[in-house]
Protein backbone atom coordinates (compact mmCIF):
# COMPACT_ATOMS: atom_id res chain seq x y z
CA UNK A 1 0.00 0.00 0.00
CA UNK A 2 0.99 3.63 -0.25
CA UNK A 3 -0.54 6.61 1.25
CA UNK A 4 -1.27 9.78 -0.66
CA UNK A 5 -3.13 12.37 0.42
CA UNK A 6 -5.71 15.86 -0.14
CA UNK A 7 -7.21 18.76 1.55
CA UNK A 8 -9.43 15.95 3.27
CA UNK A 9 -6.76 14.43 4.65
CA UNK A 10 -5.05 10.75 4.08
CA UNK A 11 -5.78 7.69 2.41
CA UNK A 12 -4.68 4.34 1.59
CA UNK A 13 -4.39 2.88 -2.03
CA UNK A 14 -2.95 0.12 -3.57
CA UNK A 15 0.95 0.75 -4.37
CA UNK A 16 0.98 -0.56 -7.88
CA UNK A 17 -1.56 1.34 -8.79
CA UNK A 18 -1.47 4.36 -11.10
CA UNK A 19 -4.55 6.37 -10.06
CA UNK A 20 -4.33 8.55 -6.89
CA UNK A 21 -6.30 10.06 -3.91
CA UNK A 22 -9.14 11.17 -5.66
CA UNK A 23 -9.72 8.48 -7.67
CA UNK A 24 -9.56 5.86 -4.74
CA UNK A 25 -11.98 8.23 -3.00
CA UNK A 26 -14.73 8.02 -6.17
CA UNK A 27 -14.18 4.21 -5.49
CA UNK A 28 -15.08 4.39 -1.77
CA UNK A 29 -18.07 6.76 -2.64
CA UNK A 30 -20.02 5.87 -6.01
CA UNK A 31 -20.18 1.86 -5.92
CA UNK A 32 -23.19 2.42 -8.37
CA UNK A 33 -22.63 0.86 -11.74
CA UNK A 34 -21.15 -2.49 -13.34
CA UNK A 35 -19.98 -0.02 -16.04
CA UNK A 36 -16.81 2.19 -15.64
CA UNK A 37 -16.64 5.57 -17.50
CA UNK A 38 -16.68 4.84 -21.21
CA UNK A 39 -13.25 4.48 -22.43
CA UNK A 40 -13.89 6.71 -25.54
CA UNK A 41 -14.35 9.66 -22.81
CA UNK A 42 -10.64 8.68 -21.49
CA UNK A 43 -9.34 8.88 -25.02
CA UNK A 44 -10.93 12.20 -25.32
CA UNK A 45 -9.56 13.20 -21.66
CA UNK A 46 -5.90 11.94 -22.85
CA UNK A 47 -6.29 14.11 -26.12
CA UNK A 48 -7.33 16.78 -23.97
CA UNK A 49 -5.02 16.65 -21.70
CA UNK A 50 -2.06 16.35 -24.62
CA UNK A 51 -3.45 19.19 -26.30
CA UNK A 52 -3.94 21.28 -22.97
CA UNK A 53 0.16 20.68 -21.98
CA UNK A 54 1.41 21.60 -25.80
CA UNK A 55 -0.82 24.80 -25.51
CA UNK A 56 0.63 25.91 -21.76
CA UNK A 57 4.18 24.84 -23.02
CA UNK A 58 3.72 26.86 -26.09
CA UNK A 59 2.39 29.65 -24.27
CA UNK A 60 5.34 29.21 -21.22
CA UNK A 61 3.18 28.89 -18.54
CA UNK A 62 4.24 25.31 -18.24
CA UNK A 63 8.02 23.95 -18.11
CA UNK A 64 8.68 22.26 -21.35
CA UNK A 65 10.33 19.18 -19.85
CA UNK A 66 7.54 18.70 -17.91
CA UNK A 67 5.16 18.73 -21.11
CA UNK A 68 6.95 17.05 -22.61
CA UNK A 69 6.48 14.48 -20.28
CA UNK A 70 3.17 14.75 -20.41
CA UNK A 71 2.38 14.30 -23.80
CA UNK A 72 4.74 11.20 -24.36
CA UNK A 73 2.08 9.51 -21.11
CA UNK A 74 -1.14 10.54 -23.16
CA UNK A 75 0.87 9.08 -26.66
CA UNK A 76 1.82 5.81 -24.92
CA UNK A 77 -1.82 5.71 -23.08
CA UNK A 78 -3.44 6.62 -26.49
CA UNK A 79 -1.41 3.55 -28.60
CA UNK A 80 -2.94 0.80 -26.34
CA UNK A 81 -6.94 0.13 -25.30
CA UNK A 82 -8.26 1.84 -22.47
CA UNK A 83 -7.19 -0.22 -19.46
CA UNK A 84 -10.50 -0.04 -16.97
CA UNK A 85 -7.98 -0.98 -14.34
CA UNK A 86 -6.33 2.23 -14.79
CA UNK A 87 -9.54 3.79 -15.18
CA UNK A 88 -12.05 2.32 -13.03
CA UNK A 89 -14.56 4.84 -11.96
CA UNK A 90 -18.33 4.40 -12.56
CA UNK A 91 -19.76 6.10 -15.27
CA UNK A 92 -22.63 7.12 -12.84
CA UNK A 93 -20.73 9.93 -10.19
CA UNK A 94 -21.49 12.64 -8.19
CA UNK A 95 -19.02 15.83 -8.46
CA UNK A 96 -19.95 16.51 -12.25
CA UNK A 97 -17.22 14.40 -13.24
CA UNK A 98 -14.80 15.95 -11.39
CA UNK A 99 -13.75 12.32 -10.24
CA UNK A 100 -13.06 11.14 -13.83
CA UNK A 101 -10.97 14.55 -14.80
CA UNK A 102 -8.37 13.77 -11.91
CA UNK A 103 -8.31 10.01 -12.78
CA UNK A 104 -7.18 10.99 -15.81
CA UNK A 105 -4.50 13.57 -14.15
CA UNK A 106 -3.23 11.28 -11.33
CA UNK A 107 -2.72 8.11 -14.04
CA UNK A 108 -1.16 10.53 -16.77
CA UNK A 109 1.20 11.98 -13.69
CA UNK A 110 1.81 8.34 -12.52
CA UNK A 111 3.27 7.15 -16.02
CA UNK A 112 5.12 10.55 -16.30
CA UNK A 113 6.75 10.41 -13.21
CA UNK A 114 7.88 6.86 -13.82
CA UNK A 115 9.45 8.52 -17.13
CA UNK A 116 12.03 10.27 -14.98
CA UNK A 117 12.91 8.02 -12.41
CA UNK A 118 10.14 8.65 -9.74
CA UNK A 119 7.67 6.86 -7.56
CA UNK A 120 4.22 6.92 -8.24
CA UNK A 121 2.67 9.35 -6.21
CA UNK A 122 5.68 11.71 -5.70
CA UNK A 123 4.03 14.65 -6.85
CA UNK A 124 6.79 17.07 -6.26
CA UNK A 125 7.82 17.21 -9.71
CA UNK A 126 5.42 16.19 -11.73
CA UNK A 127 1.45 17.37 -10.06
CA UNK A 128 -1.97 16.01 -10.69
CA UNK A 129 -3.55 19.47 -10.51
CA UNK A 130 -0.34 22.10 -11.14
CA UNK A 131 0.80 20.64 -14.11
CA UNK A 132 -2.13 18.12 -15.62
CA UNK A 133 -4.53 20.10 -15.26
CA UNK A 134 -3.41 23.72 -15.88
CA UNK A 135 -5.18 25.85 -17.56
CA UNK A 136 -8.52 23.19 -16.89
CA UNK A 137 -11.25 22.84 -14.88
CA UNK A 138 -13.62 19.72 -14.66
CA UNK A 139 -16.02 21.69 -15.85
CA UNK A 140 -14.94 22.61 -19.32
CA UNK A 141 -12.63 19.55 -19.48
CA UNK A 142 -15.67 16.58 -18.92
CA UNK A 143 -18.32 18.38 -21.20
CA UNK A 144 -16.08 18.44 -23.97
CA UNK A 145 -14.60 14.99 -23.72
CA UNK A 146 -18.13 14.04 -23.42
CA UNK A 147 -18.82 15.92 -27.09
CA UNK A 148 -16.23 14.29 -28.71
CA UNK A 149 -16.96 10.28 -27.34
CA UNK A 150 -20.24 11.29 -28.49
CA UNK A 151 -19.06 12.64 -32.29
CA UNK A 152 -17.10 9.73 -32.66
CA UNK A 153 -19.56 6.82 -31.35
CA UNK A 154 -22.43 8.16 -33.49
CA UNK A 155 -20.01 7.51 -36.94
CA UNK A 156 -20.63 3.36 -36.81
CA UNK A 157 -24.80 4.61 -35.72
CA UNK A 158 -24.78 6.60 -39.37
CA UNK A 159 -22.79 3.76 -41.04
CA UNK A 160 -25.95 1.50 -39.31
CA UNK A 161 -28.90 3.47 -40.17
CA UNK A 162 -27.60 4.40 -43.76
CA UNK A 163 -27.18 0.42 -44.28
CA UNK A 164 -30.64 -0.36 -42.97
CA UNK A 165 -32.11 2.36 -45.12
CA UNK A 166 -29.99 0.72 -48.22
CA UNK A 167 -31.75 -2.73 -47.58
CA UNK A 168 -35.09 -0.91 -46.81
CA UNK A 169 -34.81 0.71 -50.48
CA UNK A 170 -33.67 -2.88 -51.88
CA UNK A 171 -36.99 -4.22 -50.60
CA UNK A 172 -38.76 -1.73 -51.92
CA UNK A 173 -37.70 -2.30 -55.44
CA UNK A 174 -38.42 -6.04 -55.07
CA UNK A 175 -41.31 -5.40 -53.89
CA UNK A 176 -42.52 -2.81 -55.91
CA UNK A 177 -45.22 -4.51 -57.95
CA UNK A 178 -46.37 -6.96 -55.55
CA UNK A 179 -49.51 -6.10 -54.57
CA UNK A 180 -51.54 -6.19 -50.62
CA UNK A 181 -53.82 -4.78 -48.80
CA UNK A 182 -53.49 -1.52 -47.08
CA UNK A 183 -55.31 -0.83 -43.60
CA UNK A 184 -55.78 1.53 -41.49
CA UNK A 185 -56.69 0.96 -37.43
CA UNK A 186 -56.14 -2.42 -38.34
CA UNK A 187 -59.05 -2.70 -40.70
CA UNK A 188 -58.88 -3.82 -44.70
CA UNK A 189 -58.73 -0.43 -46.29
CA UNK A 190 -56.99 -0.42 -50.27
CA UNK A 191 -54.59 -1.78 -52.29
CA UNK A 192 -50.98 -0.44 -52.25
CA UNK A 193 -47.40 -2.60 -52.84
CA UNK A 194 -45.63 -3.74 -50.26
CA UNK A 195 -42.82 -1.33 -51.93
CA UNK A 196 -45.12 1.58 -50.79
CA UNK A 197 -45.16 0.22 -47.14
CA UNK A 198 -40.77 -0.18 -47.66
CA UNK A 199 -40.95 2.99 -48.64
CA UNK A 200 -42.32 4.31 -45.85
CA UNK A 201 -40.13 2.76 -43.46
CA UNK A 202 -37.32 4.12 -44.93
CA UNK A 203 -38.42 7.94 -45.34
CA UNK A 204 -38.32 8.77 -41.71
CA UNK A 205 -35.36 6.90 -41.49
CA UNK A 206 -33.68 9.46 -43.90
CA UNK A 207 -35.42 12.34 -41.96
CA UNK A 208 -33.63 10.77 -39.17
CA UNK A 209 -30.51 11.45 -40.57
CA UNK A 210 -31.31 14.40 -41.49
CA UNK A 211 -32.26 15.34 -37.71
CA UNK A 212 -29.23 13.71 -36.49
CA UNK A 213 -26.57 15.43 -38.48
CA UNK A 214 -28.01 18.56 -37.07
CA UNK A 215 -27.67 16.92 -33.93
CA UNK A 216 -23.94 15.80 -34.48
CA UNK A 217 -22.51 18.96 -35.89
CA UNK A 218 -23.76 21.48 -32.24
CA UNK A 219 -21.56 18.95 -30.50
CA UNK A 220 -18.23 20.30 -32.21
CA UNK A 221 -18.68 23.72 -30.63
CA UNK A 222 -16.71 23.03 -27.21
CA UNK A 223 -16.51 25.33 -24.14
CA UNK A 224 -12.81 24.64 -23.89
CA UNK A 225 -10.98 27.26 -22.25
CA UNK A 226 -13.86 28.59 -19.84
CA UNK A 227 -12.56 26.99 -16.63
CA UNK A 228 -14.74 26.78 -13.75
CA UNK A 229 -17.97 28.67 -14.78
CA UNK A 230 -16.81 30.29 -18.19
CA UNK A 231 -14.98 33.14 -17.22
CA UNK A 232 -11.52 31.29 -17.95
CA UNK A 233 -10.15 32.07 -14.43
CA UNK A 234 -6.30 30.84 -14.18
CA UNK A 235 -6.69 30.33 -18.10
CA UNK A 236 -3.76 32.13 -20.11
CA UNK A 237 -4.53 34.38 -23.04
CA UNK A 238 -2.53 32.09 -25.43
CA UNK A 239 -4.21 28.68 -23.76
CA UNK A 240 -7.70 30.56 -24.53
CA UNK A 241 -7.13 31.45 -28.03
CA UNK A 242 -5.35 27.97 -29.06
CA UNK A 243 -6.27 25.13 -26.96
CA UNK A 244 -9.14 23.98 -29.25
CA UNK A 245 -7.67 24.74 -32.38
CA UNK A 246 -4.82 22.44 -30.79
CA UNK A 247 -6.96 20.03 -30.27
CA UNK A 248 -8.74 19.56 -33.16
CA UNK A 249 -5.60 19.23 -34.61
CA UNK A 250 -4.99 16.16 -32.32
CA UNK A 251 -8.47 14.76 -32.68
CA UNK A 252 -8.72 15.44 -36.37
CA UNK A 253 -12.24 16.52 -36.02
CA UNK A 254 -13.34 20.24 -36.98
CA UNK A 255 -13.99 21.39 -33.61
CA UNK A 256 -14.04 24.92 -32.73
CA UNK A 257 -15.11 27.05 -29.49
CA UNK A 258 -18.32 28.19 -28.02
CA UNK A 259 -19.02 32.18 -28.68
CA UNK A 260 -20.28 32.58 -25.41
CA UNK A 261 -18.29 29.92 -22.48
CA UNK A 262 -20.57 30.99 -19.81
CA UNK A 263 -23.68 29.60 -21.63
CA UNK A 264 -21.64 26.91 -23.12
CA UNK A 265 -20.80 25.81 -19.06
CA UNK A 266 -24.23 26.32 -18.14
CA UNK A 267 -26.75 24.85 -20.69
CA UNK A 268 -26.52 21.31 -22.00
CA UNK A 269 -29.56 21.87 -24.67
CA UNK A 270 -27.14 20.13 -27.38
CA UNK A 271 -27.49 17.08 -25.06
CA UNK A 272 -31.26 17.36 -25.09
CA UNK A 273 -31.18 17.73 -28.70
CA UNK A 274 -29.61 14.83 -29.47
CA UNK A 275 -31.44 12.42 -27.16
CA UNK A 276 -34.58 13.78 -28.84
CA UNK A 277 -33.10 12.89 -32.19
CA UNK A 278 -32.40 9.29 -30.98
CA UNK A 279 -35.65 8.77 -29.56
CA UNK A 280 -37.25 9.89 -32.63
CA UNK A 281 -35.14 7.12 -34.60
CA UNK A 282 -35.95 4.70 -31.81
CA UNK A 283 -39.85 5.15 -32.27
CA UNK A 284 -39.39 5.02 -35.89
CA UNK A 285 -37.53 1.75 -35.77
CA UNK A 286 -39.87 0.47 -33.24
CA UNK A 287 -42.95 1.58 -35.29
CA UNK A 288 -41.61 -0.30 -38.51
CA UNK A 289 -40.95 -3.15 -36.10
CA UNK A 290 -44.16 -3.70 -34.92
CA UNK A 291 -45.69 -4.00 -38.44
CA UNK A 292 -43.36 -6.04 -39.48
CA UNK A 293 -44.73 -8.19 -36.18
CA UNK A 294 -48.27 -7.64 -37.67
CA UNK A 295 -47.71 -8.63 -41.24
CA UNK A 296 -45.77 -11.86 -40.70
CA UNK A 297 -48.15 -12.99 -37.60
CA UNK A 298 -49.50 -16.43 -38.34
CA UNK A 299 -48.38 -18.69 -39.76
CA UNK A 300 -52.08 -19.98 -40.20
CA UNK A 301 -54.08 -17.84 -38.61
CA UNK A 302 -52.35 -14.21 -38.49
CA UNK A 303 -52.43 -11.79 -41.60
CA UNK A 304 -49.14 -13.79 -42.68
CA UNK A 305 -47.98 -11.38 -45.77
CA UNK A 306 -44.18 -12.01 -45.31
CA UNK A 307 -41.82 -14.36 -43.96
CA UNK A 308 -39.25 -13.37 -41.60
CA UNK A 309 -36.21 -15.74 -41.28
CA UNK A 310 -36.52 -18.05 -39.25
CA UNK A 311 -33.49 -17.32 -36.10
CA UNK A 312 -34.35 -19.38 -33.16
CA UNK A 313 -37.10 -21.48 -31.57
CA UNK A 314 -39.96 -20.05 -30.24
CA UNK A 315 -40.87 -21.90 -27.61
CA UNK A 316 -39.77 -24.21 -24.91
CA UNK A 317 -43.19 -26.16 -25.26
CA UNK A 318 -44.47 -25.39 -28.34
CA UNK A 319 -42.83 -27.58 -30.61
CA UNK A 320 -42.14 -25.55 -34.23
CA UNK A 321 -43.45 -22.41 -33.23
CA UNK A 322 -40.76 -19.62 -34.36
CA UNK A 323 -41.29 -15.91 -32.98
CA UNK A 324 -40.65 -12.33 -34.45
CA UNK A 325 -37.43 -12.29 -32.14
CA UNK A 326 -35.85 -9.73 -34.09
CA UNK A 327 -37.95 -7.00 -34.25
CA UNK A 328 -38.97 -7.69 -30.79
CA UNK A 329 -35.28 -7.13 -29.51
CA UNK A 330 -35.37 -3.86 -31.14
CA UNK A 331 -38.79 -2.61 -29.78
CA UNK A 332 -36.89 -3.28 -26.37
CA UNK A 333 -34.15 -0.82 -27.81
CA UNK A 334 -36.72 1.49 -28.29
CA UNK A 335 -38.58 1.10 -25.07
CA UNK A 336 -34.97 1.65 -24.10
CA UNK A 337 -34.03 5.12 -25.68
CA UNK A 338 -37.15 6.61 -24.80
CA UNK A 339 -36.53 6.12 -21.27
CA UNK A 340 -33.12 7.38 -21.90
CA UNK A 341 -34.54 10.23 -23.33
CA UNK A 342 -36.60 11.29 -19.98
CA UNK A 343 -33.31 10.90 -18.14
CA UNK A 344 -31.45 13.30 -20.37
CA UNK A 345 -34.42 15.44 -20.29
CA UNK A 346 -34.71 15.70 -16.26
CA UNK A 347 -30.77 16.26 -15.95
CA UNK A 348 -30.42 18.94 -18.33
CA UNK A 349 -33.30 20.47 -16.51
CA UNK A 350 -32.52 20.00 -13.16
CA UNK A 351 -28.55 22.23 -13.33
CA UNK A 352 -28.85 25.15 -11.48
CA UNK A 353 -27.05 28.58 -11.99
CA UNK A 354 -23.82 28.41 -13.88
CA UNK A 355 -23.48 24.83 -13.80
CA UNK A 356 -25.04 21.40 -14.44
CA UNK A 357 -23.83 18.59 -12.15
CA UNK A 358 -25.60 15.55 -14.41
CA UNK A 359 -23.82 15.43 -17.12
CA UNK A 360 -22.36 11.74 -16.12
CA UNK A 361 -25.95 10.31 -16.34
CA UNK A 362 -26.57 11.92 -19.51
CA UNK A 363 -23.40 10.66 -21.24
CA UNK A 364 -23.98 7.35 -19.65
CA UNK A 365 -27.59 7.43 -20.75
CA UNK A 366 -26.48 9.34 -24.76
CA UNK A 367 -23.90 6.34 -25.09
CA UNK A 368 -25.97 3.28 -23.99
CA UNK A 369 -29.05 4.89 -26.24
CA UNK A 370 -26.21 5.21 -29.57
CA UNK A 371 -24.60 2.16 -29.18
CA UNK A 372 -27.61 0.05 -28.72
CA UNK A 373 -29.67 1.08 -31.63
CA UNK A 374 -26.25 0.71 -33.60
CA UNK A 375 -26.47 -2.90 -32.84
CA UNK A 376 -29.85 -3.14 -33.35
CA UNK A 377 -30.10 -1.59 -36.74
CA UNK A 378 -27.57 -3.97 -37.63
CA UNK A 379 -29.45 -7.21 -36.47
CA UNK A 380 -32.55 -5.89 -37.84
CA UNK A 381 -31.24 -5.20 -41.52
CA UNK A 382 -29.02 -8.43 -41.49
CA UNK A 383 -31.02 -11.43 -39.61
CA UNK A 384 -34.46 -9.80 -40.89
CA UNK A 385 -34.90 -7.30 -43.26
CA UNK A 386 -32.84 -8.88 -45.82
CA UNK A 387 -33.85 -12.32 -45.69
CA UNK A 388 -37.61 -11.14 -45.89
CA UNK A 389 -39.85 -13.22 -48.61
CA UNK A 390 -43.73 -12.69 -49.55
CA UNK A 391 -46.38 -14.71 -49.21
CA UNK A 392 -48.10 -13.92 -52.60
CA UNK A 393 -50.89 -16.54 -52.63
CA UNK A 394 -52.06 -14.64 -49.08
CA UNK A 395 -51.49 -11.54 -50.63
CA UNK A 396 -53.28 -12.01 -53.80
CA UNK A 397 -56.26 -13.80 -51.48
CA UNK A 398 -56.52 -10.81 -49.17
CA UNK A 399 -56.69 -8.50 -52.44
CA UNK A 400 -59.46 -10.81 -54.21
CA UNK A 401 -61.81 -11.22 -50.62
CA UNK A 402 -61.95 -7.37 -50.15
CA UNK A 403 -64.65 -4.99 -49.95
CA UNK A 404 -62.49 -1.88 -50.35
CA UNK A 405 -63.36 -2.12 -54.56
CA UNK A 406 -66.17 -0.67 -52.98
CA UNK A 407 -63.66 2.64 -52.58
CA UNK A 408 -63.27 3.06 -56.47
CA UNK A 409 -66.71 2.53 -56.98
CA UNK A 410 -67.95 5.40 -54.98
CA UNK A 411 -66.97 8.19 -57.46
CA UNK A 412 -69.30 6.58 -59.89
CA UNK A 413 -72.38 5.63 -57.58
CA UNK A 414 -71.87 7.86 -54.72
CA UNK A 415 -70.53 6.23 -51.36
CA UNK A 416 -73.79 5.56 -50.09
CA UNK A 417 -74.39 2.88 -52.54
CA UNK A 418 -71.45 1.75 -52.46
CA UNK A 419 -71.53 1.29 -48.81
CA UNK A 420 -74.40 -0.90 -49.34
CA UNK A 421 -72.58 -3.10 -51.98
CA UNK A 422 -69.80 -3.89 -49.63
CA UNK A 423 -71.67 -4.53 -46.89
CA UNK A 424 -74.09 -6.71 -48.61
CA UNK A 425 -70.33 -8.54 -49.86
CA UNK A 426 -69.75 -9.25 -46.48
CA UNK A 427 -73.08 -10.45 -45.14
CA UNK A 428 -73.44 -13.08 -48.73
CA UNK A 429 -69.97 -13.88 -49.12
CA UNK A 430 -70.38 -13.07 -53.02
CA UNK A 431 -67.86 -11.23 -54.27
CA UNK A 432 -68.15 -7.18 -55.04
CA UNK A 433 -67.92 -7.54 -58.71
CA UNK A 434 -70.71 -10.18 -58.80
CA UNK A 435 -72.35 -8.06 -56.96
CA UNK A 436 -71.68 -4.75 -59.11
CA UNK A 437 -72.16 -6.84 -62.56
CA UNK A 438 -75.82 -8.27 -60.94
CA UNK A 439 -77.01 -4.35 -60.52
CA UNK A 440 -75.99 -2.96 -63.73
CA UNK A 441 -75.10 0.06 -62.67
CA UNK A 442 -71.38 0.06 -64.08
CA UNK A 443 -70.04 -0.09 -68.13
CA UNK A 444 -67.60 -3.16 -69.25
CA UNK A 445 -65.08 -0.61 -68.72
CA UNK A 446 -65.65 1.28 -65.88
CA UNK A 447 -65.55 -3.03 -63.88
CA UNK A 448 -62.62 -3.50 -65.99
CA UNK A 449 -61.01 -0.39 -64.42
CA UNK A 450 -62.72 -1.23 -60.43
CA UNK A 451 -61.30 -4.34 -60.03
CA UNK A 452 -57.72 -3.79 -62.23
CA UNK A 453 -55.58 -3.72 -59.19
CA UNK A 454 -52.93 -1.91 -61.37
CA UNK A 455 -55.34 0.98 -62.03
CA UNK A 456 -56.41 1.68 -58.30
CA UNK A 457 -53.01 1.50 -56.64
CA UNK A 458 -51.02 4.81 -56.46
CA UNK A 459 -47.80 3.51 -56.87
CA UNK A 460 -45.39 6.45 -54.72
CA UNK A 461 -42.18 5.79 -55.45
CA UNK A 462 -38.79 7.80 -54.18
CA UNK A 463 -36.36 9.21 -56.86
CA UNK A 464 -33.46 7.86 -55.20
CA UNK A 465 -34.72 4.24 -56.12
CA UNK A 466 -34.84 5.38 -59.43
CA UNK A 467 -38.74 5.32 -59.46
CA UNK A 468 -41.46 7.19 -60.82
CA UNK A 469 -44.81 8.84 -59.44
CA UNK A 470 -47.61 7.65 -61.12
CA UNK A 471 -51.50 8.30 -60.83
CA UNK A 472 -54.64 6.03 -61.59
CA UNK A 473 -56.41 5.77 -64.86
CA UNK A 474 -58.77 8.57 -65.32
CA UNK A 475 -62.42 6.63 -65.55
CA UNK A 476 -64.22 6.76 -68.91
Amino acid sequence: MRTESDSLGQIELPKDVYFGVHTQRALNNFPISDNVTHPEIIRAFLEIKQAAAQTNATSGNLDRSIAKHIVSATKLLLKQPIDSRMFPISDIQGGAGTSTNMNVNEVIANIALEQIGRARGDYQRINPNDHINMGQSTNDTYPSAGKIALIRLLTPLFESLESLVDALGNKADTFSTTYKMGRTQLQDAVPMTLGNSFHAWLKPLRRDITRLTTARDALYMLNMGGSAIGSGINVSYHYQVHIVPNLASITNLPLTQAHDLFDATSNLDSFVTLSGALKSLAVNLSKMSNDLRLISSGPRSGLHEINLPAKQAGSSIMPGKVNPVIPEVVNQVAFEMIGFDATITAAAEAGQLELNAFEPIIFKSLIAGIEHLTRAMDTLRINAVDGITINKSRLSQDIDLSASFATAMAPIIGYQEAAKIAKESLRTGKSLRQIAENKGVFSEDELAHIFKVEDIVINARTPEHGLVLHAPKAKA
